[in-house]
């Protein structure tokens, strides 16, 4: 997968503006783009960002060799000297983020691109759909393990996953966001995580009968013998078939560590519930009892509530896919341009009849305001760069919209954080991406930093982001100038 060349892996807009900047602007004027998003997905109260490091492999590996430049000829959009300049493409800028399994939230930089106007132009479509993609795993992922209560949740979605990349990387992030383990091979040979699964139904129907089957299936994975039950009978015969062999395991001397029963279709509630007290009642209180069976958050939450036994759960297509919200909504906007004579950036702002919809412009870098009693998290405050915000001093945070809503924070009561670092300079990466199982500790870390409330499945507390004083008084002075300006 890694070998393959995404260079033109690109909205055609981005090249037809690039020989423009090349054709009628300075291309090497320096500019700054943010990816951000603007709601978070599923209703949920926070985001995980994920995929940097896929985003640092395409921007590694950016370049356009003969067989692209001679499919852009083709097109006859571009001319020879655009073409020319191509042929020598690498990227130079520099580009800052926030790291992988952090807890976001919208309309803060996950990624700050700082570089010549049509290398950062080039990068936006890729950039956006890997961190699109793998943030909006991660986040429902998130949602399922929290809704789990600390079960563990495997992801079995590949079959249903959008095409090959969706179930790799699809996988990918969910790890970060917490699952146990994943069905996906060539994902947890590729990414080093855990690999899980037990056996279909055609392993049953394939033998003369299912007893046989599950001896066949236990001899070879003694280790690891989750069995089937409800290919034909759950409680009649898969449930009592699955225990007879879990007493030959143990007549035989068999070590029963991972081991138990999978169900996959049926009331779940009800079924995990008869199916405990019989594996209890033969001796086998410490079986797992698995559940798989177009699960989600919201199944999960419900079947808890309805006192099912089960302590394992494989989920697939409603995580792989997001079904219930399928995109994530990341955007790339310009916030500012160098001005060569005073080496100054320019802040650009967008307009919009929608508030949400109004860019925050300049610099900009973002804090995170923590409890000193708690850990928990405040707030987020995006500032400009270069603006110092001491710990030894109270702190002022207010609404950016509603600005009359205000905290003062007390000295002792606070300390922040700068989230983002440095992942390119000059056009070399100098950051260290972590293996995904240190991501997916991390990731539980910063989870923990979150209060409850704003955890919560539905009607999550909103974590404020709000604007430093000066980056809120440079946007406001770019709106009331723009608008004096077409008045």
């Amino acid at each position: 997968m890694s070998q393959r060349n995404l260079t033109l892996l690109t909205d055609l807009y981005e090249l037809t503006m690039m020989q423009g900047y090349f054709k009628e602007k300075d291309a090497n004027e320096t500019v700054i783009f943010d990816a951000f998003y603007r709601s978070n997905p599923s209703g949920n109260g926070y985001a995980i960002c994920a995929g940097l490091e896929q985003v640092i492999e395409y921007i590694n590996e950016l370049s356009f060799n003969q067989e692209d430049l001679d499919y852009l000829k083709s097109t006859g959009l571009f001319e020879d000297d655009f073409l020319e300049y191509l042929r020598h493409f690498k990227f130079s800028g520099d580009i800052y983020a926030i790291p992988e399994g952090t807890v976001v939230f919208p309309r803060e930089p996950l990624i700050k691109v700082i570089a010549p106007i049509m290398e950062a132009q080039l990068i936006e479509t890729a950039l956006l759909t890997i961190i699109n993609h793998q943030s909006l795993i991660a986040t429902k992922t998130a949602r399922v393990v929290y809704a789990a209560d600390g079960d563990g949740v495997m992801e079995f979605g590949l079959r249903r996953a959008q095409g090959p990349d969706a179930g790799i990387y699809g996988a990918r992030a969910a790890m970060i966001a917490g699952c146990v383990g994943t069905s996906n091979v060539l994902a947890g040979k590729m990414f080093n995580v855990p690999i899980r699964g037990t056996h279909a139904h055609s392993w049953i129907m394939s033998f003369p009968d299912e007893l046989t089957a599950f001896r066949n299936y236990a001899r070879l994975y003694p280790t690891s013998c989750i069995l089937l039950v409800d290919t034909y009978d759950t409680l009649k015969s898969g449930v009592p078939n699955a225990i007879q062999v879990f007493k030959e395991m143990k007549e035989a001397g068999i070590p029963l560590k991972n081991y138990g029963i999978r169900l996959d279709s049926g009331d779940l509630a009800y079924l995990s519930k008869k199916a405990k007290r019989m594996l209890h009642e033969a001796g086998f209180s410490d079986a797992i009892i698995s559940a798989s069976n177009d699960l989600d958050e919201t199944l999960i939450n419900s079947l808890k509530i309805q006192g099912a036994t089960i302590n394992s759960w494989g989920v697939g297509t409603n995580l792989i896919t997001s079904k219930d919200c399928p995109s994530f909504g990341g955007v790339y906007k310009l916030a500012a341009i160098l001005d060569r004579k005073t080496g100054e950036f320019v802040p650009k702002i967008k307009l919009s009849e929608n508030a949400e919809k109004i860019t925050n412009p300049g610099n900009k870098v973002i804090k995170r305001i923590y409890s000193k009693e708690t850990g928990k998290i405040i707030a987020d405050l995006i500032c400009l760069d270069g603006e110092t915000i001491k710990e030894s001093h109270s702190l002022l945070l207010f609404d950016p919209i509603e600005t009359w809503k205000k905290t003062h924070l007390a000295p002792e009561t606070y300390t922040i954080r700068d989230l983002m670092v440095q992942v390119f300079k000059k056009g070399e990466c100098i950051y260290h991406s972590p293996a995904v199982m240190d991501i997916q500790t991390y990731c539980t870390k910063e989870l923990n930093t979150l209060w409850e409330e704003s955890r919560r499945l539905v009607n999550p507390h909103e974590v404020h982001v709000d604007l430093s004083k000066k980056l809120w008084e440079m946007k406001n002075e770019l709106l009331d100038s723009y608008h004096f300006t077409n008045s």
